[in-house]
């Protein structure tokens, strides 16, 4: 896509990364001991907490991927928002006081709580790490998407930004910085979310989105003659014809080196040839857009509408509208949504994306992308069912957000930060429908990465709301990823160094393991960043939840609630969880086409492991629990 650098993006974005280091500055000198560095000495106020809460888990994924899903899938992307948000209900009711009683540092700490096991202090540090890693890709593939409209920096360049920024962070203050910068963001978030939604409505709805970026480039219409395989246009030279996934994609020179793909459809039963957008790589490596070196500004922003409807009448624009008019009005008009193929056209890779007329409806209900209906078969809604209980039952089993739980005073300030996190959290997810669907009829869509959607949709208000947006973005995933790498640094030092492994450090050598721990996963975490690019954050952070929910989950409430549960119990739970899991999403058809491969030979085709990996580890602990009683005898006598 064609991105303009704004020097005022630059300073603003300068500016709050300065900020946040000073704070971290300010913090450094009054963390001394481990429990200030992993929890910050317990004495965060349960409404800071909680709005920190927010900021912690409204990450890349909800402002970024969710707002992109949205866009490009319609109410499908919307149904993250809820399975995030039911999440919280689950952390409410049955995790957030039991654990602030049980822990002291770290997830592991709860889990051992009762039974001082060497099997649950490692499995649990290292579930700890795997979803923290998990967790931390997509935070950083969103970091990348983001510096090159706002710095106008290659993707790699803005996730080594992200991961050296936030080592510092937690190297110098922990958990104590960490928080005050997830509680700055979360706010700033939601507040200029909810100035972004008004911007929206006082907008409206046109048929022509006043777009800068779009007026590089308009799109082209040509009537061609000759049968459907034997085409020709005159004035210009067919060079192919590619039959593609039911669509018949044709390649037409403009002049002497320069061309352009063409989607074949039939308009009130004339053949029309539809310009796509197109990005072709060669043999020799060279990549052309819409047939032409990128410089030249032919790739452009897309998506608005085919038509709008007001009460019964095509109308070209609406003016103003209210939220519920705003959706009502969508779901009687039509979307131009523009689909991805890609496919070889002898000699190079060619990848292009057509228009495809979508009614308001279809945006509006499940099926764009769950085949749960329509075109559904056995694997997608087993996909659908599998996803929503992995983002169900992942939110109050990932570590980073547990380890909050110990920041607090007391129980009764655990349970008051999660109602004011669900407060906060509930109502961003609501602005992230109207963000979406706002992006996607304003002509601000990029297709090469949906990531970019409410960023971009800020941009076409104005460069001062997008410069805003961004920097708040960035300081999102800046956020999220200093509560994950606390989370990985508190396993390894605190879980594996110290209590697995014995060697009993005092608060000085644990907090200086703490912040070795947080280089070596903040190096990992920028080279998997850089590894994913391109791939929708909300779909990777789905990933962590089912790791989360499959490994952890499951261990967390049989401790709590089923007095019969064992070590060996939870230690084999969480392996269960963690191999069914990985093993599930590493032969998925999604990770197939990653290898290069085809999706359909994949192994299997789910893409979201929950249902059968959070029962596999259920039972797991069950059964190994009934056969391993006389553990919890032993530990009653003693």
């Amino acid at each position: 896509m064609i991105y303009g650098v704004s020097t005022f993006a630059i300073v603003l974005f300068v500016i709050f990364v300065l900020f946040v280091l000073g704070l971290s500055f300010y913090f450094a000198r009054r963390t001394k001991s481990a429990s200030s560095y992993f929890a910050a000495g317990g004495t965060i106020h349960w409404g800071v907490n909680g709005i920190a809460f927010a900021g912690d888990y409204l990450s890349a994924a909800s402002f970024l991927g969710i707002c992109g899903m949205i866009a490009f899938v319609g109410y499908d992307g919307f149904l993250y928002s809820i399975g995030y948000l039911a999440g919280w209900i689950v952390a409410l009711f049955l995790v957030a006081e039991p654990l602030k009683r049980l822990g002291k540092f770290t997830f592991t700490d709860a889990l051992d709580s009762k039974f001082n096991s060497k099997a649950i202090q490692l499995t649990a540090a290292i579930s700890t790490l795997i979803v923290s890693i998990f967790y931390l890709i997509p935070q950083m593939v969103g970091a990348g998407a983001l510096v090159t409209p706002l710095l106008g920096l290659s993707h790699w360049v803005g996730v080594v930004i992200v991961g050296v920024i936030v080592v510092f962070i937690v190297a110098t203050a922990g958990m104590t910085s960490t928080t005050y910068v997830q509680f700055i963001k979360g706010g700033l978030l939601i507040i200029f979310s909810t100035i972004l939604a008004v911007y929206i409505f006082n907008n409206g709805l046109t048929l022509t989105p006043d777009n800068e970026d779009q007026k590089y480039h308009e799109f082209v219409t040509l009537t061609p003659t000759g049968s459907d395989d034997a085409l020709t246009v005159e004035g210009y030279n067919v060079l192919s014809q590619q039959e593609v996934k039911g669509h018949q994609f044709v390649k037409i020179e403009f002049q002497k080196g320069v061309y352009r793909w063409f989607d074949l459809v039939k308009v009130n039963g004339d053949l029309v040839l539809k310009e796509m957008l197109s990005v072709t790589e060669t043999e020799a490596g060279d990549k052309f857009y819409n047939g032409e070196p990128k410089e030249n500004a032919k790739f452009y922003q897309v998506g608005h509408m085919s038509k709008i409807i007001v009460d019964g009448k095509e109308v070209t624009s609406t003016g103003a509208l209210g939220p519920f008019k705003f959706l009502s009005t969508i779901e009687n008009s039509e979307i131009i949504r523009f689909i991805k193929v890609k496919f070889n056209d002898g000699k190079n890779k060619v990848v292009v994306w057509h228009q495809e007329i979508t009614s308001g409806k279809e945006m509006m209900m499940p099926g764009l992308k769950f085949k749960i209906g329509k075109d559904s078969n056995p694997w997608t809604k087993l996909n659908f069912i599998s996803l929503m209980l992995a983002l169900f039952l992942g939110t109050a089993s990932l570590p980073h957000i547990l380890i909050r739980y110990y920041t607090v005073k007391s129980q009764k300030d655990a349970r008051k930060s999660t109602i004011v996190a669900i407060a906060a959290i509930g109502g961003f997810y609501v602005l992230t429908l109207f963000m979406g669907l706002g992006a996607a009829v304003n002509g601000v869509l990029d297709v090469e990465s949906s990531n970019m959607s409410g960023p971009l949709l800020a941009k076409a208000f104005g460069i001062g709301l997008f410069s805003i947006i961004s920097a708040i973005a960035f300081a999102t995933i800046l956020g999220t990823v200093s509560g994950l790498i606390v989370a990985s640094s508190g396993a390894i030092a605190h879980d594996l160094v110290d209590r697995y492994m014995g060697k009993n450090l005092d608060d000085k050598a644990k907090v200086r393991a703490g912040k070795i721990a947080a280089f070596s996963v903040g190096v990992v975490a920028i080279i998997l960043g850089i590894s994913f690019k391109g791939m929708n954050v909300s779909f990777l952070v789905g990933w962590a939840f089912a790791v989360a929910a499959s490994a952890n989950l499951p261990a967390i409430i049989m401790l709590l609630f089923w007095k019969k549960t064992t070590a060996k119990g939870i230690a084999w739970s969480i392996v269960m969880g963690i191999v069914s899991a990985l093993g599930i999403i590493l032969t998925s058809p999604t990770m197939w086409d990653r290898y290069g491969l085809d999706k359909l030979d994949a192994p299997h085709m789910l893409d979201n492991p929950a249902i059968i990996s959070f029962t596999l580890a259920l039972l797991t602990l069950v059964l190994v629990s009934l056969a391993t009683q006389k553990d919890n005898k032993k530990l009653v006598q003693a």
